[in-house]
């Protein structure tokens, strides 16, 4: 191996595949549902958005349902 290398030349490239990794989206959330993914993230050392990722991508692998009654 080389002591040192000369990247200076080298023509650098995007990934051609990371837009198709993730997808940016706006959601409005309730403070209190962002404080308990920040909680909960903290607790385990990790962002809050890829818990919340995460639990969602759960949710869909496993066709999780909300139950919903409407109360008039």
């Amino acid at each position: 191996m080389r002591a040192h290398y000369d990247f200076s030349k080298m023509k650098s490239q995007k990934n051609p595949y990371a837009k198709r990794l993730k997808q940016p989206v706006t959601m409005r959330l309730d403070k209190s549902t962002v404080a308990y993914f920040k909680s909960l993230a903290e607790d385990l050392g990790m962002p809050y958005q890829s818990l919340i990722n995460l639990y969602l991508r759960d949710c869909a692998l496993h066709h999780k349902k909300l139950e919903l009654k409407w109360v008039s």
